[in-house]
């Protein structure tokens, strides 16, 4: 059987992830509760932003059959779970026949309702993830920590599925 097209994109989402939050664990409480302008708030703050709604758009797209998790109390080793679980979840959801103009409904606490395409709500997962992994790199940036490598080519590289030719003389 062969992956889904999207399996890549989503195994990058989840892997720079958690590679984020294992660079986080090693942070003290202060620099965990600090941030930087232009950016959506602390580090543990984005960080639990970005797990939270990671976990909320597979809810909506499973049918509200993944865990609810709540996030704004959870600690990093928490959120890295979390993280973990959403990784087996979008395995599993990418591994059906999806159709990309299926329309998804997502129900919120208000009553209201958004309605998007699957293609739609699965490139804003990937979106949403790779905005505030990129935010929590510059906070780290200004602590004067190196963020890690977590750039699609780092992920490729990994499993070595990325390969270079130098050039010819």
């Amino acid at each position: 059987m062969t992956k889904s097209l999207l399996e890549d994109a989503f195994g990058h989402h989840v892997w720079a992830t958690l590679q984020l939050i294992d660079t986080c664990l090693t942070l003290s409480p202060e620099q965990l509760a600090s941030g930087v302008p232009g950016t959506y708030g602390s580090i543990l703050d984005t960080m639990r932003h970005l797990v939270g709604g990671d976990s909320s758009y597979l809810i909506a797209l499973t049918g509200g059959t993944h865990p609810v998790i709540d996030e704004d109390t959870m600690d990093l080793a928490e959120l890295r779970s979390a993280m973990v679980d959403n990784g087996t979840a979008w395995s599993a959801l990418l591994a059906g026949d999806l159709d990309p103009e299926t329309n998804v409904i997502r129900h919120r606490d208000d009553g209201s309702e958004s309605h998007a395409p699957l293609g739609i709500r699965l490139a804003q997962a990937v979106h949403h993830g790779t905005d505030h992994r990129s935010q929590i790199c510059t906070a780290l940036t200004a602590l004067g920590v190196e963020p890690p490598a977590i750039d699609v080519w780092d992920f490729a590289q990994k499993d070595g599925r990325l390969s270079e030719t130098a050039p010819t003389a």
